[in-house]
């Protein structure tokens, strides 16, 4: 569904990740995991094509997206959560989510009701705080509605990064259920960067370990050994 070749980014003309070579099929759920400024995020900014330039293929669904601008890919098929959310903190939560439903391909949108209702029944508590500003949320608020926003784009893959970091354990469990729900029983092909080996190991069926800007392990997330951990990830 989503494979990168011979992929390599750069910050200025610095290299930050080199030599990726990565296949996600549909439906998977892929963790990528590692410790800090080893390259993940810069990994999931390339493939939304956030960076100053980038080498090798992306190919998304047998179409080459490399050469594409990042709006363009979002309307390709891939919705994005950033670090730090990226919400608009000047917009309520209707607005922010009605921002996603511009990267909809315009020949799919059909439903987009249908898909407000699924997605406020996934997040209740945007649907209780609807006229809400985003910036007056909670930290764990503000990851729910940027989730629902990248929903709203109707993704092929939903691209996530860090999307529990800095949030209160019940709100983390909430949405570490509807990842996995989405992918268990919609089949949604999930991408995320997550320091929470224990969750990768339960919602993944693959990861990829990252040091230094390159992939050095990878493989069926039930071969996520203590070694592994003790050898990439212990700081």
């Amino acid at each position: 569904m989503l494979k990168l070749e011979n992929v390599a980014s750069y910050y200025g003309e610095s290299l930050a990740i080199n030599q990726i070579n990565l296949e996600i099929k549909e439906g998977n759920f892929h963790g990528i995991i590692g410790k800090n400024g080893m390259g993940k995020s810069t990994l999931l900014k390339t493939i939304m094509g956030l960076m100053d330039k980038t080498d090798g293929l992306i190919n998304l669904e047998g179409k080459d997206i490399s050469k594409l601008k990042t709006h363009e890919r979002a309307t390709e098929g891939l919705g994005y959560v950033p670090q730090g959310r990226g919400i608009m903190p000047q917009f309520t939560i209707e607005e922010n989510m009605i921002v996603g439903t511009f990267a909809r391909d315009k020949n799919n949108m059909n439903n987009v009701n249908e898909d407000f209702e699924f997605i406020l029944r996934l997040f209740p508590i945007l649907k209780k705080f609807w006229k809400r500003r985003g910036g007056d949320l909670s930290g764990g608020q503000q990851q729910q509605l940027a989730i629902a926003r990248a929903l709203l784009t109707k993704p092929k893959i939903l691209i996530l990064d860090e999307p529990t970091e800095g949030i209160q354990p019940n709100v983390v469990e909430e949405i570490e259920n509807v990842l996995i729900r989405l992918n268990k029983e919609f089949n949604l092909t999930i991408i995320i960067v997550e320091q929470n080996v224990n969750f990768i190991k339960k919602a993944a069926n693959n990861f990829s370990i990252f040091e230094r800007g390159k992939i050095v392990e990878e493989g069926d997330s039930s071969k996520i050994t203590q070694n592994l951990v003790e050898k990439y990830l212990t700081i």
